[in-house]
């Protein structure tokens, strides 16, 4: 009982209200007994109302329903509700490769993922620390974690292309953010929990084998050794192209379509989840998800509230209703 109440001997009054019901059901049956002892039988009929004697019983029915959800109030049920955290670590890790710039999803990859980016930060919970790493074939940290998540969405503004995608360097360095916020704030027992969330649209090309010790499957090793979860969103569609201005001056056609089996392994690997976004609005989608994940946390509380409110309601209800239809309280 314990779980699901906070006060659970306050239940026992309800015993009281059980003792209520017995008399007010006592009562009644001696009242019908008195007037059927000493009433003329067809003048009690010729007076007597039918519609009141129908309803008599209703103002008590629903004073002693009420006065039970006051008693379950007393006992302080409790439930479980999301809480918005007031401490928390959030990295996300934007992927800056050339192949963000195509255009299947408008106006394109890049600048769908800085607006949804920006959204994200804006419905992020106040109180959690945001940063920002961008990767090509280097990672740049452009935000440390802050709860000013201005400051991410005046970084997602400023993003930049490059060539090459170094996956693995992008979820080391948002390892290393979080670890140094870490040590500022106690180490690692006193830290609050951290997420990663990285956003990419294409396979690892630095260095060759993910597997490689700056790869990211690595990388997403370290981060379940660190229990920091990676999750990863895959940005765009199989169709995604690019043109590129080779050598010779001419203009190349390049397919650059999402590769969803890799991130999906990322996210296996560091105890994340797996997305898939194919439009800026199914990002959007994606960072809604994440944000009530990250932002809030289960909790058990108190929940008296709602059954207080019915049972004060009923109270007063009952009560005028025996006023109206008994001309007397019960």
């Amino acid at each position: 009982m314990g779980d699901l109440f906070a006060h659970p001997w306050w239940l026992i009054s309800i015993l009281l209200v059980a003792a209520l019901v017995a008399a007010y059901v006592i009562e009644m049956r001696r009242r019908k007994r008195r007037a059927l002892k000493f009433a003329n039988l067809d003048t009690l009929r010729s007076v007597a109302s039918s519609n009141r004697d129908r309803f008599k019983h209703v103002p008590f029915a629903v004073l002693a329903i009420g006065l039970a959800l006051l008693t379950i109030a007393m006992a302080g049920p409790m439930a479980e509700r999301n809480v918005p955290r007031n401490r928390a670590t959030v990295m996300l890790v934007v992927d800056v490769s050339n192949s963000m710039k195509a255009t299947d999803v408008a106006p394109s990859r890049l600048e769908a993922a800085q607006a949804a980016g920006k959204r994200f930060a804006d419905d992020l919970t106040a109180g959690i620390n945001l940063g920002l790493v961008s990767f090509a074939g280097t990672a740049s940290t452009l935000v440390s974690p802050t709860p000013d998540h201005n400051a991410t969405k005046n970084a997602l503004d400023k993003l930049k292309l490059a060539d090459k995608t170094a996956t693995g360097e992008g979820i080391f360095a948002a390892l290393d953010q979080i670890q140094t916020l870490n040590s500022a704030l106690g180490g690692k027992d006193a830290a609050p929990p951290a997420h990663i969330v990285l956003l990419s649209d294409g396979k690892q090309t630095v260095p060759e084998s993910p597997d490689d010790p700056r790869g990211g499957y690595t990388a997403a090793r370290k981060a379940k050794e660190e229990k920091i979860p990676v999750s990863t969103i895959s940005f765009g569609t199989l169709g995604g192209a690019i043109d590129l201005e080779a050598p010779n001056g001419q203009t190349q056609h390049i397919p650059v379509p999402v590769d969803d089996e890799s991130l999906h392994k990322i996210a296996n690997l560091a105890g994340g989840k797996f997305y898939t976004a194919q439009s800026l609005d199914e990002l959007n989608k994606v960072y809604s998800s994440l944000q009530r994940q990250i932002g809030y946390e289960r909790q058990r509380g108190d929940n008296s509230r709602p059954w207080l409110i019915a049972g004060t309601l009923l109270v007063i209800a009952g009560s005028l209703a025996a006023l109206f239809l008994n001309r007397r309280l019960p």
